[in-house]
Order: C-alpha cells, then structure tokens, then sequence
C-alpha cells in the first residue's frame, strides 16, 4: 500500500508539474506554438489549430501525449511563405530542426517540472525530504521510460495519415494531394513541411478554407453504398462532390429500402449531383428501382457483367442476384452470390482479352465480389454497413463501404445512431491503380461529428472476417 501511494504522489505531482510549467514555446516556420506533453493511455500527437480544430498523429505509443498549440503567425513570414511558395525547399530544414529544437527544450523543462512537482507534492505529503527526493526521483525515471517508449515506437509515417476534427475535417488538403503523398514519400520533412505551410494557408484565410487541390493526374471517385432512402445522404454526396472535386460517383447499391415504384422519385437527385453516377442493384433495389434509374440522365446503371468508360476509367459490375424484401420469391443466399461473382470475373477476364481491361468492378454484396479475385485490380462492395479493406490473395484489392444513409429510416430502431460512411478513392490518371483515400466518417443522426482519415495501399490491410458486434443489414 505504501508503493501504491508513493506512485499516486508521484503520478499527481508530476501531472501537476507539467501542467504548470512543462510547456516551451517554440517558432515553427512561420508559426509560433505551445508545445505541451501531457499523460495520455494511447500516446501521439495532437495539433490544436483553433479556431478551426485538431489534427490527430499516430506519431508513438508512451504514456504521454505530445500536444502542438498553434498560436500565432509571424506576419512577414507567413504572407512571404504564402505569396512565395518556391520557398518550400528551404523550409523543409527549417521546420525539422524548430520541431527538434523545441522537442529538446521541451524534454528538458519537463525533466525539471515532473521532478519538481513530485517532490514538493512528497514534502507536502510526507513531511520527510529524503521521501520527497525519492518521489521525486521515481518521477524522473518514469518520464525518461516514456521517452524511451516513443523513441522506441516512433513512426514518421503519421503525418501521412491525420485525423481531422472540427472545421479541419473539411479541408483535408492539409498535408497535401495523394499523388505527392505516394510519389514524393521518402523524406518525412517533405510532409512537415508541407503541414506547416497548409495550415498557415489556413490562417491566413480563415474565413474561406482552402478546397482540395488535386493533382492533374489523379481521377477522384466518391464510393457511397447503402442510401436506404435517407434524403439527407443526397446533400452529403452533392457536398462532398464540390468539396473534393469528385470526378465520378459509384454507388453499390441499396439505395431503396423496399424497391417499390413509390419508393422511384427518391432517385431523381441522383442525375444532378455533379457528376457521372455509376451504379449497381442491391438487395433492396428492384428491377424496377433499375429501370427507373437507367432513364435519368447522367447515371450509368451496371448489371451482368456490362461495363462503361467514365471519367478516364473503366468500370464493370453487376446487380444483387437476390431481392430480400419481396418474401414470396425464393432466395439463393450465398450460393447464388457466388454465383454471380463468378459471372462477372468471366465479364471481366473477357473484357481484358478483348483488349478493354476493368479498372474497377462494383458488386452490392461482398460475397461475389470475392469471385473476381485476381480479375480486376479493385473491387467494391457494400451490404454490410461497415468498411472492410482486404486484400485478397490474388492481389485484387476489396474495398467495402458502409452506409451512406447512416442505416436510412431503420437507424432510429437502433441503440445508437449508425454513422454515415462514404470515401473517396485517389486513382492515378495513367497506371488507373488506386493511390490513396479518404474515409469520411459522420456521427449519424444529427450530424455531430465528422472524422476524416486518410490511407495508403500498403497501410491498414483487414485480412480477418467482419466482427460479430458490426452492424447487420436488415434481411
């Protein structure tokens, strides 16, 4: 018990310390920032850019949390950065070693404030000075066992891969275009460099966030499954159309709920959202959903294997086999999912010996998506309402989406609101492989937050069966 409370005495003055001294403030670039470590379970780093929110780093794994207050901006720095930006090259060095000097400055000043609010705290406590010491040294060991921990685990690659929170979360251009992120990654000051000068764009003019600057050779497709009637889905894909740029839409079905005819003139946004709108039957849209969809302008409807060239790629796919709201017909289950995925990676595998290879195959169902492994390069799917990302062994990539709609209408018969789920897939114009993408992530009804993460190929790879606590769809 008397260990226990010297850890207590010890963990609190050291937290107390750190809060009241264990910060440096430090120029970065044209910024000047607070840097703060602060306890934390997961560790990484978070970069508060108020007004406009946080981005989140993977950065290590310690007991202490890095924290990056963004203050101010030097004037004359930030508007030659801005107006100047063949000024980049020589930033690169320049933000690194602020980062480092500060980074150093901060390690040692923490030194100093952990070990000096564990010991006046032991001599507040224990009334004993070499108690007090004791406290004081245990502090310094722990501090220096969580350096050793982040040193150990550091990993440059975070930078790649933020997580926005707040306002930031509609401006993911911050650490630059996905073509840049693939192509230029060999040097991590690149990208932090890169950072600096995005967000001081951002404060620069704070009140017209800057739009995603694509590179000229990467074609952006917004991937949404699973609408299930949710008239609020339609203004989330327009806007997300406009905010990235979006140069073809996919949607891999379930757009309906119970695929009547009543149900049609909910699909009529679908010709003006801004761009082509490719799209796959799901087993909650009818023939009739279908027929009704091939008639409006700017949609492309896909089915048995039929394929159609869109915004520089070609695109292939089929509908769902099955139609689970009509009860009196019956159903053919995994079988007849499988099924079907071996007729389109016939479809496909054809399409390629005829000289006009598949860029992307589009089923509603992972199952049959499954059966074009090694046919097509990707692969999507939805059904499931929950994101998957595998890589199948035959190296085609299979990417399932959740749900758009957030459930549609059946999400309020749940505990918790589902989340709404899109992303945007970063395609290179000349090879047609995928180079990274952004998971749009928003909190269900209500809309209360909004998460964007971006990824690359060789990251975050699911080779493991979906969890039994993920939502289901209804049959």
């Amino acid at each position: 018990m008397r260990a226990l409370g010297l850890l207590a005495v010890v963990v609190l003055g050291a937290w107390l310390g750190l809060l009241a001294v264990g910060s440096v403030r430090a120029p970065v670039g044209p910024m000047d920032t607070t840097m703060t470590l602060r306890p934390s379970v997961s560790g990484g780093t978070k970069i508060n850019v108020s007004p406009l929110g946080a981005l989140r780093l993977d950065s290590h794994h310690a007991p202490v949390r890095l924290d990056v207050d963004v203050d101010q901006l030097d004037p004359e720095r930030s508007q030659a950065l801005v107006k100047h930006p063949e000024r980049l090259s020589g930033l690169q060095d320049e933000v690194t070693g602020d980062v480092a000097a500060g980074t150093r400055e901060l390690a040692v000043r923490s030194c100093v404030a952990v070990v000096t609010g564990a010991t006046a705290l032991g001599l507040v406590v224990y009334r004993r000075p070499r108690r007090a010491l004791a406290a004081g040294g245990l502090a310094l060991a722990l501090l220096a066992a969580s350096g050793v921990s982040a040193y150990a685990t550091w990993n440059p690659k975070s930078v790649l891969e933020p997580k926005f929170s707040g306002l930031l979360s509609s401006a993911p251009s911050v650490v630059g275009d996905a073509r840049s992120i693939v192509t230029d990654f060999d040097v991590y000051q690149q990208e932090l460099a890169r950072l600096v000068t995005n967000v001081t764009k951002l404060y620069d003019a704070t009140s017209t966030l800057p739009v995603y600057q694509p590179d000229p050779a990467t074609i952006r497709v917004l991937h949404v499954s699973d609408i299930h009637l949710n008239p609020a889905a339609w203004h989330i894909v327009h806007s997300l159309v406009e905010q990235y740029e979006i140069d073809v839409i996919i949607d891999s079905g379930d757009t309906m709920d119970h695929g009547t005819a009543a149900e049609n003139g909910f699909l009529d946004p679908a010709r003006d959202l801004g761009a082509p709108y490719v799209w796959v039957r799901g087993n909650h849209d009818s023939q009739a959903t279908q027929d009704y969809l091939k008639k409006l302008k700017n949609v492309h409807v896909l089915d048995e294997g039929s394929a159609v060239d869109v915004a520089g790629l070609r695109v292939a796919g089929t509908g769902d086999p099955q139609f689970t709201p009509d009860r009196v017909r019956p159903r053919g289950g995994e079988a007849a999912e499988r099924r079907a995925g071996r007729e389109l990676a016939s479809a496909l595998r054809a399409q390629q010996r005829a000289g006009t290879p598949v860029d992307i195959a589009v089923t509603h169902d992972p199952t049959a998506a499954r059966e074009t492994d090694g046919a097509v390069p990707l692969v999507l799917a939805g059904h499931v309402h929950h994101r998957v990302n595998e890589l199948l062994p035959q190296g085609t990539r299979l990417k399932v989406e959740g749900s758009t709609g957030g459930g549609g209408l059946r999400a309020v018969q749940n505990e918790k609101p589902e989340k709404v789920r899109a992303s945007v897939l970063y395609m290179d114009r000349s090879t047609r492989h995928l180079q990274a993408w952004d998971e749009i992530t928003l909190g269900g009804l209500g809309l209360t937050t909004a998460e964007v993460s971006r990824h690359l190929p060789e990251e975050n790879l699911v080779k493991s069966t979906p969890s039994p606590s993920a939502p289901t769809p209804s049959p």
